[in-house]
């Protein structure tokens, strides 16, 4: 998935689930004001990305997560790094 592909499907869950407005969601704009996040909003955000992208979402690299450009390369270099993870075998 590139990284285009992840920003694009990244802003139409985040204007469906959160309903925010779609002009609002710019790389520099500050995602948790923009969003209007709460502590119960980020339990919701994970669970979005995480059903949406099928990676874990270690709860300590949100601490690093200030603006949308944050969190588009967060989920990028996590879908790349999960892609990149030798399979198990059953």
């Amino acid at each position: 998935m590139s990284k285009e592909e992840i920003i694009e499907k990244i802003n139409e869950f985040l204007v469906d689930e959160f309903e925010v407005d779609g002009d609002l969601i710019k790389p520099e704009a500050n995602l948790r004001e923009t969003l209007d996040l709460d502590s119960l909003d980020y339990v919701d955000l994970v669970v979005v990305v995480e059903s949406n992208f099928g990676f874990k979402v270690v709860a300590e690299d949100f601490m690093d997560i200030h603006t949308f450009e944050d969190f588009y390369n967060y989920t990028f270099n996590a879908v790349q790094n999960k892609d990149k993870a030798p399979t198990e075998e059953a």
